[in-house]
This record gives structure tokens, C-alpha cells and sequence, in this order.
């Protein structure tokens, strides 16, 4: 194999074998025939011979036509002329012969290999369920705890399941994460500034005071934070948002983790639920976010990460606790995130394709990214890209080498070009059902491929990974 193409020597051998097992198939079926008209001809039955004869030969047909399907569709990936442009759609001709495609060879093949790279998607689906449900349960109950009702601190809004766990791609080997994403509001008489950082994505997020004796009438007798003075306020109140969870004027990400553990811990309405169902939950060490642990009596655990983030106006964007991977992040920084928006197109996607097809080739090409440099981010950011620019309609099972080819060219031009832009800067094709900023919608394309281009030795590592990945999807696929 040299490149996408085969060079002519090994086509030539490759057809001419392929033409030598046809006339192979169509010898062994003239035999048979024969062999059933000589039964048909005998009186005297059938002897235990002629029986093992039939047999024999029946197992050398179907040996050979099965060998003869695979090459066949290893022949159709190999001398498929599709476009590999980046806006590769699929073609008219391949629309009209849908229909007939479902009765052929390769299309059964295809229905096939997608099917059986198929997990359990109900109990992935039931599980996800059954987080969000148990979540939504422990924001309430710390909703009723002082730590919040005394409502000098911070509002939690509902949480949000994001991630491959919730969106049931996740590997079945892999014990998934279950992230979520909790929402943060400035209690009455504060309000969020954000700040940009230095850093790109990053930014600060500043309390202020804001002015409420002006709303006295509307929500009744309450203290103004900017015009009473510290000093009688601290007679009245408690520790406040300002002094408890901030650092400076900036909500701290360590702070409020621990804030929010603590009420986990402590509340004594939480660990009944949780006993109601015959869990028990352990708060696990996490200095930007609240990670849990819930074993089940039957032995069984699931680990839950909430990250805590603020709505960017009434967008799909947040700023995330969670910190970039592999870079030290002040306390004060909060990270722009995107798993919200990300999660909200996926599933346009999955309601909008035929069937479960696209499932299928995200969780067989993450169950290849074991061992590489390659995130599962960067998969799915290839997937997103194409989903735009291909037909919908051929995200289905009779397609389903075809869209994993579509992949991995998609992945190995980013490769070649050192650049995979973001999916959400500056891009028009976004649905409208997605909202972003305005000022997102005007951005520059974001490389996230930008550390290939700034180290060669990274980028020959990637090339020779993607070579990898090419033969685990092969030997994943045919045996």
C-alpha cells in the first residue's frame, strides 16, 4: 500500500485474483448442480458419501464467497474515487442508487460491521439518566442548605450532563466520568464583570455591588451593599460573597470548590437520598471542581465531576473551574468552554440522521485514540466539521465504511496542514439553534493544531500515530 491508492502492479494481481475465485464460485455451483441431479437420478438413496460430498463442497462455496465479500468491499475502499476535499459531499449518483445499494453485497457488509460495533446504547442512555436525575436531587437539597439559603453567596442553576458519557459514545471498556456542568449566579446585590486574561480563552471574572435600594419596591426591605456602610452590614450578615468566596474582587475557582464540597459533605438531606438507595457517597480530592464517588451496595461505582461555570449573556457558552490540560491556571482563571453548545449540536445531529450510525463511528474511532497523542476532542471536532459538510442522509448503516473513510482522510489533511480549526470561532455553517456571542461569530479560526506546527518532532509522532490508527480501525473492522 502506497498512499490512498494501489500501485498498478498490486491492482492488476488483485483483480486478476478476484477474477480466478468468480470463475472458482461459478465452477464449484455448476458441480453442485450436477451433484443434484445425480441424486435426483439414484433410487437407491442416499448414501452417507454423497452426503459428505454435498457437504463438502457446499463448505468450499461459502468459504470462498465470504472471502470473495471481503475483498470486494476491500476493493470498493480502495478504488473509491470520492473527492477528499475538505466539503467532500456526497455525490448525486450515490443518493440515487441508495435504494439499490440495500440489496447489495457491500451494502449488507457495511450494515454489518456498523451493527456489530454497536454497545449497549440503553444502558449507556439509562445510566446518563439516572446521573442527571441524581444530581438535580443533591442541587436541590443544597439548595435548602444555609450555606445558600442565607443568600449572600452564590445561586446554583440547574446542571447540565456534557461529555461522551451523556451523549453515549463513551467506550464500553472505559468506566466513563460522568462531567456536568453547574451553573453559577451572583446572589441578590452582586453582579459578574467578566474580565479577558492574558492567556487566549481565559478570563477573570470580577464581583461587583450593584445597587438595590432602588428595587426595595419590587422585592422588598433589604440592605443596599453599596450605599450602607461595611460596618453595619457586618453586624447583620454574615461573611458575604465578596469575603468568603473571592480573592481580591475575583471569584476564586478554589474557593468555591471547596464551598460547594463542603455543603456535599454536610448535608444531612443528602446523605438520606442517598441511603434511601443504598449508596454511599465519597467526595474525592479536586481543587477546581466537585468530584464524587457513588458505590453502590452491589459493589458497583460511578464517579461524577461537577464543574462549575457562568453563563457568557444567554448563549450556549460558558466559563468553566475546569482548567486546560497540562497548564498551571491561577485560581482566579476561568476557562472558556464549549461542552454545552458542543453537546446541544450533537444531538441536532443525532435527531437529524437516519439511524445510530454516527454513534457508531465516533465510539469505534475513540476505542482506537488508547495509547496516542490523539484526543477524543480532536475526533469529535473532525466529526462535527463533516457533519456540516456532507449530506445528513448519508450518516447511515450502508455508509458506514464510507463516513469512517470520510474520518480519517478528514483527519490525516489536518495532519498534513498542521491545522484542525475550532468548530465554533468564525464559523457560519453553525446551526441557528446553537446561540453564540457576536463577537465569537466574528472570530478568527482557532488552530488546535498549532502546537504540530510549532514542533516538528510532535508532528512526526502524529503522522505515525495516524499510520496506527489506520491498521487498529483495519484489524478492528475485518476480524
Amino acid at each position: 500500500m502506497v498512499g490512498d491508492e494501489l500501485d498498478e502492479a498490486t491492482r492488476e494481481c488483485m483483480q486478476q485474483f478476484s477474477k480466478m475465485l468468480t470463475e472458482e464460485m461459478a465452477r464449484i455451483a455448476q458441480e453442485l448442480h450436477e451433484v443434484k441431479e445425480l441424486k435426483r437420478i439414484e433410487h437407491s438413496g442416499v448414501t452417507w458419501s454423497g452426503l459428505l460430498s454435498a457437504a463438502l463442497w457446499n463448505w468450499k462455496f461459502w468459504v470462498i464467497a465470504g472471502f470473495l465479500l471481503l475483498l470486494i468491499a476491500g476493493l470498493c475502499c480502495c478504488f473509491s474515487k470520492r473527492s477528499p476535499e475538505l466539503d467532500g459531499s456526497i455525490s448525486d449518483e450515490e443518493e440515487e442508487d441508495s435504494e439499490e445499494e440495500d440489496a447489495s453485497g457491500v451494502a449488507d457488509f457495511d450494515t454489518y460491521i456498523a451493527m456489530r460495533n454497536e454497545w449497549s446504547l440503553n444502558e449507556l442512555w439509562n445510566q446518563s439518566e439516572w446521573v442527571d436525575a441524581l444530581v438535580e436531587n443533591l442541587l436541590f437539597a443544597c439548595q435548602g442548605s444555609n450555606l445558600v439559603s442565607e443568600g449572600f453567596f452564590l445561586e446554583l442553576g440547574p446542571a447540565m450532563g456534557v461529555g461522551s458519557a451523556f451523549d453515549c459514545w463513551s467506550p464500553q471498556e472505559d468506566e466513563p466520568v460522568y462531567r456536568m456542568l453547574v451553573c453559577l449566579k451572583p446572589c441578590r446585590g452582586y453582579t459578574f464583570c467578566l474580565e479577558p486574561g492574558t492567556v487566549a480563552n481565559e478570563s477573570r471574572i470580577r464581583v461587583e455591588l450593584e445597587r438595590t435600594c432602588t428595587a426595595q419596591q419590587t422585592v422588598g426591605p433589604m440592605p443596599c451593599f453599596l450605599h450602607n456602610r461595611k460596618e453595619q452590614l457586618r453586624k447583620k450578615q454574615k461573611p458575604r460573597l465578596l469575603h468568603a468566596l473571592c480573592t481580591g474582587s475575583y471569584l476564586d475557582v478554589q474557593k468555591t470548590a471547596c464551598w460547594f464540597q463542603d455543603m456535599v459533605r454536610e448535608n444531612k438531606a443528602i446523605a438520606r437520598l442517598l441511603r434511601s438507595r443504598y449508596y454511599l457517597l465519597t467526595v474525592l480530592p479536586s481543587r477546581r471542581s466537585c468530584k464524587v464517588a457513588l458505590q453502590h451496595i452491589s459493589g458497583r461505582t460511578t464517579v461524577i465531576e461537577m464543574n462549575f461555570v457562568v453563563q457568557l449573556g444567554n448563549s450556549d457558552i460558558f466559563m468553566s473551574s475546569q482548567a486546560r490540560e497540562g497548564i498551571f491556571s491561577p485560581s482566579t482563571t476561568w476557562t472558556l468552554t464549549f461542552a454545552r453548545a458542543e453537546a446541544k449540536f450533537l444531538w441536532l445531529m443525532f435527531d437529524q440522521t437516519p439511524d445510530d450510525t454516527l454513534l457508531s463511528c465516533l465510539q469505534l474511532c475513540t476505542r482506537m485514540l488508547a495509547g496516542t497523542s490523539f484526543s477524543s476532542y480532536a475526533l469529535k471536532t473532525v466529526v462535527m466539521h463533516l457533519l456540516t459538510t456532507t449530506a445528513l442522509s448519508g450518516w447511515r448503516r450502508r455508509h458506514f465504511l464510507l463516513r469512517l473513510g470520510d474520518i480519517m482522510r478528514y483527519l490525516r489533511r489536518c495532519l498534513e496542514e498542521k491545522r484542525l480549526d475550532h468548530f465554533f470561532f468564525g464559523n457560519e455553517k453553525i446551526p441557528e439553534e446553537i446561540v453564540l456571542p457576536p463577537a465569537l461569530q466574528r472570530a478568527k479560526p482557532f488552530n488546535l493544531f498549532q502546537h504540530l506546527a510549532q514542533d516538528p518532532a510532535a508532528h512526526e509522532q502524529a503522522m505515525r500515530e495516524f499510520v496506527e490508527l489506520q491498521h487498529r480501525l483495519t484489524a478492528q473492522i475485518f476480524f
